[in-house]
Protein backbone atom coordinates (compact mmCIF):
# COMPACT_ATOMS: atom_id res chain seq x y z
CA UNK A 1 0.00 0.00 0.00
CA UNK A 2 1.63 3.54 -0.86
CA UNK A 3 -0.07 6.48 0.25
CA UNK A 4 -0.29 9.19 -2.49
CA UNK A 5 -1.37 13.01 -2.94
CA UNK A 6 -2.88 14.13 -6.43
CA UNK A 7 -3.53 17.28 -7.16
CA UNK A 8 -5.61 18.16 -10.51
CA UNK A 9 -5.50 21.90 -13.06
CA UNK A 10 -8.41 22.21 -15.35
CA UNK A 11 -7.53 24.50 -17.36
CA UNK A 12 -9.74 25.90 -20.68
CA UNK A 13 -8.01 23.67 -22.82
CA UNK A 14 -5.81 20.94 -21.13
CA UNK A 15 -6.53 18.94 -17.72
CA UNK A 16 -3.24 18.13 -15.95
CA UNK A 17 -2.92 15.90 -12.56
CA UNK A 18 0.36 14.83 -10.63
CA UNK A 19 0.92 12.51 -7.91
CA UNK A 20 3.37 12.73 -5.16
CA UNK A 21 4.19 10.00 -2.64
CA UNK A 22 4.48 10.71 0.98
CA UNK A 23 8.22 12.32 0.60
CA UNK A 24 6.79 14.72 -1.75
CA UNK A 25 8.28 12.99 -5.17
CA UNK A 26 6.69 13.08 -8.32
CA UNK A 27 5.74 9.69 -9.08
CA UNK A 28 2.58 10.35 -11.94
CA UNK A 29 1.54 12.87 -14.37
CA UNK A 30 -1.32 12.90 -16.35
CA UNK A 31 -2.25 15.15 -19.13
CA UNK A 32 -5.88 14.67 -20.99
CA UNK A 33 -7.33 17.54 -23.38
CA UNK A 34 -10.43 19.15 -21.13
CA UNK A 35 -14.21 18.49 -22.10
CA UNK A 36 -17.74 19.17 -21.84
CA UNK A 37 -17.75 17.25 -18.95
CA UNK A 38 -15.70 18.14 -15.96
CA UNK A 39 -16.05 15.58 -13.71
CA UNK A 40 -14.96 13.45 -16.83
CA UNK A 41 -11.68 15.08 -17.47
CA UNK A 42 -10.87 14.98 -13.95
CA UNK A 43 -11.24 11.08 -13.81
CA UNK A 44 -9.38 10.16 -16.97
CA UNK A 45 -6.42 12.57 -16.22
CA UNK A 46 -6.09 10.99 -12.48
CA UNK A 47 -5.94 7.45 -14.01
CA UNK A 48 -3.45 8.60 -16.99
CA UNK A 49 -1.63 10.13 -13.73
CA UNK A 50 -1.93 6.64 -11.99
CA UNK A 51 -1.18 4.78 -14.60
CA UNK A 52 2.12 6.62 -15.03
CA UNK A 53 2.64 5.95 -11.13
CA UNK A 54 2.47 2.09 -11.67
CA UNK A 55 5.03 2.66 -14.24
CA UNK A 56 7.39 4.48 -12.03
CA UNK A 57 6.91 1.48 -9.60
CA UNK A 58 8.38 -0.65 -12.16
CA UNK A 59 10.91 1.29 -12.32
CA UNK A 60 12.32 1.48 -8.85
CA UNK A 61 11.32 -2.16 -8.86
CA UNK A 62 14.24 -3.61 -10.95
CA UNK A 63 15.75 -0.43 -12.49
CA UNK A 64 15.07 -1.41 -15.58
CA UNK A 65 16.37 0.61 -18.79
CA UNK A 66 14.49 3.58 -19.87
CA UNK A 67 13.96 2.54 -23.29
CA UNK A 68 12.41 -0.42 -22.15
CA UNK A 69 10.02 1.39 -19.71
CA UNK A 70 9.17 3.97 -22.51
CA UNK A 71 8.20 1.32 -25.04
CA UNK A 72 5.96 -0.51 -22.05
CA UNK A 73 4.55 2.93 -21.97
CA UNK A 74 3.93 3.64 -25.84
CA UNK A 75 2.15 0.23 -26.42
CA UNK A 76 0.43 0.52 -23.53
CA UNK A 77 -1.00 3.84 -24.72
CA UNK A 78 -1.47 1.56 -28.20
CA UNK A 79 -4.04 -0.25 -26.32
CA UNK A 80 -5.98 2.40 -24.67
CA UNK A 81 -6.25 4.08 -28.30
CA UNK A 82 -7.39 0.98 -29.84
CA UNK A 83 -10.11 0.34 -26.91
CA UNK A 84 -11.57 4.18 -27.85
CA UNK A 85 -11.51 3.62 -31.28
CA UNK A 86 -13.61 0.08 -30.87
CA UNK A 87 -16.09 2.75 -28.25
CA UNK A 88 -15.91 4.61 -31.44
CA UNK A 89 -16.91 2.66 -33.81
CA UNK A 90 -19.63 1.69 -31.69
CA UNK A 91 -21.23 4.54 -31.31
CA UNK A 92 -21.43 5.67 -34.62
CA UNK A 93 -22.82 2.32 -35.72
CA UNK A 94 -25.89 3.57 -33.46
CA UNK A 95 -25.77 7.03 -34.47
CA UNK A 96 -26.05 5.38 -38.33
CA UNK A 97 -28.74 3.45 -37.14
CA UNK A 98 -30.82 5.91 -35.89
CA UNK A 99 -33.90 7.33 -38.38
CA UNK A 100 -32.32 10.46 -38.93
CA UNK A 101 -30.71 8.72 -41.98
CA UNK A 102 -33.59 6.95 -43.09
CA UNK A 103 -33.13 4.77 -46.15
CA UNK A 104 -29.09 5.55 -46.32
CA UNK A 105 -28.58 3.62 -43.42
CA UNK A 106 -27.03 0.49 -44.28
CA UNK A 107 -25.15 2.34 -46.91
CA UNK A 108 -23.31 5.07 -43.86
CA UNK A 109 -22.60 2.15 -42.03
CA UNK A 110 -20.76 0.25 -44.69
CA UNK A 111 -19.03 3.56 -45.25
CA UNK A 112 -18.29 3.79 -41.34
CA UNK A 113 -17.13 0.44 -41.10
CA UNK A 114 -14.45 0.86 -43.40
CA UNK A 115 -13.27 4.31 -42.04
CA UNK A 116 -13.11 2.11 -38.30
CA UNK A 117 -11.09 -0.23 -40.09
CA UNK A 118 -8.65 1.86 -41.98
CA UNK A 119 -7.90 3.62 -38.75
CA UNK A 120 -6.73 0.93 -36.69
CA UNK A 121 -3.61 0.51 -38.81
CA UNK A 122 -2.95 4.36 -38.86
CA UNK A 123 -3.48 3.85 -35.10
CA UNK A 124 -0.53 1.16 -34.89
CA UNK A 125 1.50 3.23 -37.18
CA UNK A 126 1.00 6.44 -34.90
CA UNK A 127 2.41 4.12 -32.16
CA UNK A 128 4.94 2.35 -33.63
CA UNK A 129 8.76 2.33 -32.46
CA UNK A 130 10.02 5.49 -33.44
CA UNK A 131 6.93 7.28 -34.69
CA UNK A 132 6.70 10.86 -33.93
CA UNK A 133 2.80 11.82 -33.06
CA UNK A 134 1.14 15.09 -33.76
CA UNK A 135 -0.87 14.64 -30.42
CA UNK A 136 -1.05 12.11 -27.79
CA UNK A 137 -4.92 12.94 -27.79
CA UNK A 138 -7.37 10.32 -28.61
CA UNK A 139 -9.64 13.15 -30.08
CA UNK A 140 -6.69 14.72 -32.21
CA UNK A 141 -5.33 11.59 -33.78
CA UNK A 142 -8.83 10.28 -34.38
CA UNK A 143 -10.30 12.95 -36.22
CA UNK A 144 -7.23 13.61 -38.11
CA UNK A 145 -6.98 9.80 -39.63
CA UNK A 146 -11.09 9.71 -39.56
CA UNK A 147 -10.55 12.66 -42.31
CA UNK A 148 -8.64 11.85 -44.09
CA UNK A 149 -10.01 8.56 -44.56
CA UNK A 150 -13.55 9.89 -44.55
CA UNK A 151 -12.45 12.01 -47.74
CA UNK A 152 -11.51 8.77 -49.52
CA UNK A 153 -14.52 7.00 -48.82
CA UNK A 154 -17.41 10.14 -49.62
CA UNK A 155 -19.32 9.59 -52.01
CA UNK A 156 -21.33 13.08 -53.09
CA UNK A 157 -23.93 11.16 -54.38
CA UNK A 158 -25.24 8.76 -51.68
CA UNK A 159 -23.10 9.41 -48.42
CA UNK A 160 -21.50 12.92 -48.70
CA UNK A 161 -18.55 14.21 -46.58
CA UNK A 162 -20.43 16.45 -44.38
CA UNK A 163 -22.46 13.56 -43.14
CA UNK A 164 -19.76 11.64 -42.18
CA UNK A 165 -18.48 14.42 -40.22
CA UNK A 166 -21.66 14.76 -38.69
CA UNK A 167 -21.78 11.24 -37.34
CA UNK A 168 -17.96 11.64 -36.20
CA UNK A 169 -18.70 15.07 -34.51
CA UNK A 170 -21.93 13.30 -32.56
CA UNK A 171 -19.69 10.03 -31.55
CA UNK A 172 -16.34 11.52 -30.64
CA UNK A 173 -18.46 13.50 -27.66
CA UNK A 174 -20.06 10.66 -26.79
CA UNK A 175 -17.11 8.22 -26.66
CA UNK A 176 -14.55 10.95 -25.03
CA UNK A 177 -17.08 11.77 -22.33
CA UNK A 178 -17.02 8.04 -21.00
CA UNK A 179 -14.52 7.16 -18.16
CA UNK A 180 -11.17 4.67 -18.60
CA UNK A 181 -10.76 2.89 -15.53
CA UNK A 182 -8.01 0.62 -14.27
CA UNK A 183 -6.00 0.85 -17.67
CA UNK A 184 -3.02 -0.62 -16.43
CA UNK A 185 -4.39 -3.20 -14.89
CA UNK A 186 -6.63 -4.26 -18.33
CA UNK A 187 -4.03 -3.63 -20.70
CA UNK A 188 -0.49 -3.96 -19.55
CA UNK A 189 -0.45 -7.70 -20.35
CA UNK A 190 -0.87 -6.94 -24.04
CA UNK A 191 1.93 -3.79 -23.81
CA UNK A 192 4.36 -6.20 -22.00
CA UNK A 193 4.03 -8.82 -25.02
CA UNK A 194 4.63 -6.49 -27.12
CA UNK A 195 7.38 -4.50 -25.80
CA UNK A 196 9.55 -8.11 -25.05
CA UNK A 197 8.81 -8.61 -28.84
CA UNK A 198 10.59 -5.29 -29.10
CA UNK A 199 13.26 -6.00 -26.52
CA UNK A 200 14.43 -9.61 -26.56
CA UNK A 201 17.30 -8.71 -25.35
CA UNK A 202 15.78 -7.25 -22.10
CA UNK A 203 15.19 -9.31 -18.43
CA UNK A 204 12.07 -10.33 -18.77
CA UNK A 205 11.78 -12.37 -15.92
CA UNK A 206 12.52 -8.81 -14.04
CA UNK A 207 10.60 -7.41 -15.65
CA UNK A 208 7.37 -9.58 -15.61
CA UNK A 209 7.85 -9.92 -11.95
CA UNK A 210 7.76 -5.81 -11.53
CA UNK A 211 5.28 -5.27 -13.80
CA UNK A 212 2.81 -7.47 -11.45
CA UNK A 213 3.86 -6.07 -8.18
CA UNK A 214 2.83 -2.92 -9.74
CA UNK A 215 -0.40 -4.08 -10.86
CA UNK A 216 -1.46 -5.18 -7.36
CA UNK A 217 0.05 -2.23 -5.28
CA UNK A 218 -2.72 -0.77 -3.93
CA UNK A 219 -2.78 3.42 -4.42
CA UNK A 220 -4.45 4.87 -1.77
CA UNK A 221 -4.88 9.19 -1.80
CA UNK A 222 -3.91 10.68 1.64
CA UNK A 223 -5.28 13.95 -0.07
CA UNK A 224 -6.30 15.33 -3.19
CA UNK A 225 -6.66 19.31 -4.18
CA UNK A 226 -8.15 21.21 -7.70
CA UNK A 227 -7.35 24.29 -9.13
CA UNK A 228 -7.43 25.53 -12.84
CA UNK A 229 -9.86 27.83 -14.92
CA UNK A 230 -12.67 25.10 -14.02
CA UNK A 231 -11.90 24.66 -10.63
CA UNK A 232 -15.17 25.83 -9.76
CA UNK A 233 -16.43 22.64 -11.68
CA UNK A 234 -14.46 20.07 -9.97
CA UNK A 235 -16.06 17.10 -7.86
CA UNK A 236 -14.35 18.42 -4.68
CA UNK A 237 -15.50 20.21 -1.71
CA UNK A 238 -14.48 23.38 -1.19
CA UNK A 239 -11.33 22.62 1.27
CA UNK A 240 -9.91 20.69 -1.16
CA UNK A 241 -10.09 23.95 -4.07
CA UNK A 242 -6.86 26.44 -4.59
CA UNK A 243 -6.40 28.90 -6.71
CA UNK A 244 -4.31 29.12 -9.90
CA UNK A 245 -1.99 32.28 -8.61
CA UNK A 246 -1.23 29.81 -5.37
CA UNK A 247 -0.82 26.66 -6.95
CA UNK A 248 1.51 28.08 -9.98
CA UNK A 249 3.80 30.45 -7.43
CA UNK A 250 4.43 27.29 -5.30
CA UNK A 251 4.65 24.51 -8.12
CA UNK A 252 7.23 26.86 -9.65
CA UNK A 253 8.75 27.36 -6.44
CA UNK A 254 9.01 23.67 -5.96
CA UNK A 255 10.87 23.52 -9.68
CA UNK A 256 13.11 26.18 -9.26
CA UNK A 257 13.43 27.40 -5.49
CA UNK A 258 15.46 30.48 -6.12
CA UNK A 259 12.41 31.57 -8.29
CA UNK A 260 11.03 34.83 -7.42
CA UNK A 261 8.63 35.79 -10.82
CA UNK A 262 6.30 33.15 -12.31
CA UNK A 263 4.68 34.18 -15.59
CA UNK A 264 1.97 31.52 -16.53
CA UNK A 265 0.47 31.83 -20.07
CA UNK A 266 -2.49 29.19 -20.26
CA UNK A 267 -4.94 28.83 -22.60
CA UNK A 268 -7.80 31.45 -21.39
CA UNK A 269 -5.87 34.04 -19.14
CA UNK A 270 -2.13 35.09 -18.38
CA UNK A 271 -1.02 35.10 -14.88
CA UNK A 272 2.15 37.70 -13.74
CA UNK A 273 2.99 35.98 -10.01
CA UNK A 274 5.67 37.78 -7.49
CA UNK A 275 6.61 34.66 -4.65
CA UNK A 276 8.80 35.16 -1.51
CA UNK A 277 11.64 33.00 -0.94
CA UNK A 278 9.00 29.87 0.45
CA UNK A 279 7.04 30.08 -2.55
CA UNK A 280 4.20 32.02 -1.12
CA UNK A 281 2.34 34.59 -3.45
CA UNK A 282 2.90 38.26 -2.38
CA UNK A 283 1.84 39.45 -5.58
CA UNK A 284 -0.13 38.91 -8.75
CA UNK A 285 -1.82 40.30 -12.09
CA UNK A 286 -3.69 38.58 -14.17
CA UNK A 287 -5.09 39.57 -17.71
CA UNK A 288 -9.12 40.32 -18.56
CA UNK A 289 -11.05 37.96 -19.58
CA UNK A 290 -10.11 38.15 -22.89
CA UNK A 291 -8.36 35.36 -24.75
CA UNK A 292 -5.72 37.57 -26.44
CA UNK A 293 -3.03 36.81 -25.67
CA UNK A 294 -3.16 33.10 -24.80
CA UNK A 295 -2.82 29.60 -25.86
CA UNK A 296 -6.50 29.55 -27.05
CA UNK A 297 -5.35 32.72 -29.61
CA UNK A 298 -2.61 30.44 -30.73
CA UNK A 299 -4.71 27.76 -31.04
CA UNK A 300 -7.19 30.24 -33.51
CA UNK A 301 -4.02 30.92 -35.44
CA UNK A 302 -3.04 27.57 -35.86
CA UNK A 303 -6.86 26.40 -37.59
CA UNK A 304 -6.33 29.48 -39.91
CA UNK A 305 -3.04 28.50 -40.96
CA UNK A 306 -3.93 24.86 -41.01
CA UNK A 307 -0.90 23.79 -38.81
CA UNK A 308 -0.76 22.44 -35.36
CA UNK A 309 -0.58 24.25 -32.45
CA UNK A 310 3.23 22.50 -31.74
CA UNK A 311 4.54 23.84 -35.37
CA UNK A 312 3.81 27.15 -34.59
CA UNK A 313 6.76 28.21 -32.93
CA UNK A 314 9.32 26.29 -34.98
CA UNK A 315 7.56 28.12 -38.28
CA UNK A 316 7.99 31.31 -36.30
CA UNK A 317 11.81 30.77 -35.56
CA UNK A 318 12.33 30.71 -39.23
CA UNK A 319 11.39 34.04 -39.70
CA UNK A 320 13.99 36.56 -41.11
CA UNK A 321 11.81 39.56 -41.41
CA UNK A 322 9.54 40.25 -38.13
CA UNK A 323 6.14 41.53 -38.96
CA UNK A 324 4.53 44.20 -36.50
CA UNK A 325 1.67 42.99 -35.14
CA UNK A 326 -0.51 45.79 -33.37
CA UNK A 327 -3.31 43.56 -31.78
CA UNK A 328 -3.33 40.06 -30.58
CA UNK A 329 -7.17 40.22 -30.85
CA UNK A 330 -8.86 36.50 -31.12
CA UNK A 331 -11.88 37.78 -32.70
CA UNK A 332 -10.66 39.55 -35.13
CA UNK A 333 -6.95 37.11 -35.71
CA UNK A 334 -8.48 35.78 -38.78
CA UNK A 335 -9.25 38.59 -40.85
CA UNK A 336 -6.01 39.63 -39.89
CA UNK A 337 -4.18 36.76 -40.72
CA UNK A 338 -6.04 36.63 -43.99
CA UNK A 339 -5.32 39.88 -45.30
CA UNK A 340 -1.73 40.20 -44.23
CA UNK A 341 -1.02 36.75 -45.98
CA UNK A 342 -2.57 38.67 -49.29
CA UNK A 343 -0.60 41.13 -48.76
CA UNK A 344 2.46 38.81 -49.52
CA UNK A 345 3.99 38.60 -46.05
CA UNK A 346 5.38 35.39 -45.32
CA UNK A 347 3.83 32.69 -42.42
CA UNK A 348 7.03 33.02 -40.67
CA UNK A 349 7.85 36.30 -40.58
CA UNK A 350 3.41 37.28 -39.08
CA UNK A 351 4.28 34.30 -36.58
CA UNK A 352 7.12 35.91 -35.68
CA UNK A 353 5.47 39.49 -35.35
CA UNK A 354 2.32 37.18 -33.34
CA UNK A 355 5.13 35.75 -30.67
CA UNK A 356 6.15 39.15 -30.13
CA UNK A 357 3.12 40.75 -29.39
CA UNK A 358 1.91 38.07 -27.26
CA UNK A 359 4.95 38.40 -24.73
CA UNK A 360 4.53 42.28 -24.91
CA UNK A 361 1.31 42.22 -23.02
CA UNK A 362 2.28 39.56 -20.72
CA UNK A 363 5.23 42.37 -19.58
CA UNK A 364 2.71 44.45 -18.81
CA UNK A 365 1.57 42.28 -16.06
CA UNK A 366 4.86 41.09 -15.30
CA UNK A 367 5.78 45.44 -14.73
CA UNK A 368 2.13 45.63 -13.26
CA UNK A 369 2.87 42.85 -10.93
CA UNK A 370 6.50 44.19 -9.44
CA UNK A 371 8.61 43.68 -12.63
CA UNK A 372 11.29 40.70 -13.00
CA UNK A 373 13.62 39.61 -9.92
CA UNK A 374 16.83 38.00 -10.59
CA UNK A 375 15.03 34.58 -12.00
CA UNK A 376 12.09 34.63 -14.03
CA UNK A 377 9.65 31.04 -14.36
CA UNK A 378 7.85 30.48 -17.18
CA UNK A 379 5.19 28.22 -16.69
CA UNK A 380 1.83 27.25 -18.78
CA UNK A 381 1.52 25.38 -22.20
CA UNK A 382 2.85 28.33 -24.10
CA UNK A 383 5.84 28.01 -22.31
CA UNK A 384 6.39 24.66 -24.37
CA UNK A 385 6.59 27.27 -27.53
CA UNK A 386 10.58 27.79 -28.69
CA UNK A 387 9.33 31.24 -30.38
CA UNK A 388 7.66 32.27 -27.09
CA UNK A 389 9.96 31.42 -24.97
CA UNK A 390 12.80 32.83 -27.32
CA UNK A 391 10.56 36.55 -27.44
CA UNK A 392 10.06 36.69 -23.41
CA UNK A 393 14.52 36.04 -23.21
CA UNK A 394 14.69 39.21 -25.74
CA UNK A 395 12.39 40.98 -24.68
CA UNK A 396 13.14 40.27 -20.85
CA UNK A 397 17.13 41.55 -21.71
CA UNK A 398 15.58 44.85 -23.26
CA UNK A 399 13.40 45.81 -20.38
CA UNK A 400 15.58 44.71 -17.37
CA UNK A 401 19.09 43.28 -18.33
CA UNK A 402 20.41 39.96 -17.64
CA UNK A 403 17.99 37.74 -16.35
CA UNK A 404 18.00 34.12 -15.12
CA UNK A 405 14.79 32.07 -17.46
CA UNK A 406 13.77 29.07 -15.91
CA UNK A 407 12.14 26.77 -18.30
CA UNK A 408 11.28 22.93 -17.88
CA UNK A 409 9.36 20.55 -20.45
CA UNK A 410 7.20 19.81 -17.41
CA UNK A 411 6.12 23.36 -17.00
CA UNK A 412 2.58 22.60 -18.23
CA UNK A 413 2.08 20.91 -15.39
CA UNK A 414 3.30 23.28 -12.48
CA UNK A 415 -0.15 23.87 -11.69
CA UNK A 416 -0.93 20.46 -10.85
CA UNK A 417 2.39 20.25 -9.01
CA UNK A 418 1.44 22.98 -6.94
CA UNK A 419 -1.71 22.01 -6.21
CA UNK A 420 -0.42 17.95 -5.13
CA UNK A 421 1.66 19.73 -2.74
CA UNK A 422 -0.75 21.58 -0.68
CA UNK A 423 -3.03 18.27 -0.55
CA UNK A 424 0.44 16.78 0.93
CA UNK A 425 0.60 19.62 3.86
CA UNK A 426 -3.27 19.12 4.18
CA UNK A 427 -2.37 15.86 4.76
CA UNK A 428 0.69 16.09 7.09
CA UNK A 429 -1.37 18.86 9.44
CA UNK A 430 -3.92 16.24 9.71
CA UNK A 431 -1.61 13.99 11.17
CA UNK A 432 0.28 16.18 13.50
Amino acid sequence: MIDVFVGIDLGSTTTKAVVLDSDGNVIGRGITNSRSNYDVAALIVREEAFVRTRFTLVERSIGVDAGVISALERNLKLQQHLELLARLQEAMSMLAAGPKHGGHAGDLRKRLDEIAAGMEPLARQHFARGATRRSDFFRDLAAADYMHLAEQLADPKHIAFDVLCGVFDAAILAVENLPVEHAFERHIGAALEATLAEHPDCDADGLCRAVVEARREELVEGATVGTGYGRARLPFPKEQIRSEILCHGLGAHAMFPETRTVLDIGGQDTKAIQVDASGIVTSFQMNDRCAAGCGRYLGYIADEMNLALHELGPLAQESRTRVKINSTCTVFAGAELRERLSLGQKREDILSGLHRAIILRAMSLLARSGGIHDQLTFTGGVARNPAAVAALRDLVGENYGPRTLNTSPDSIYTGSLGAALFALRAAERKAA
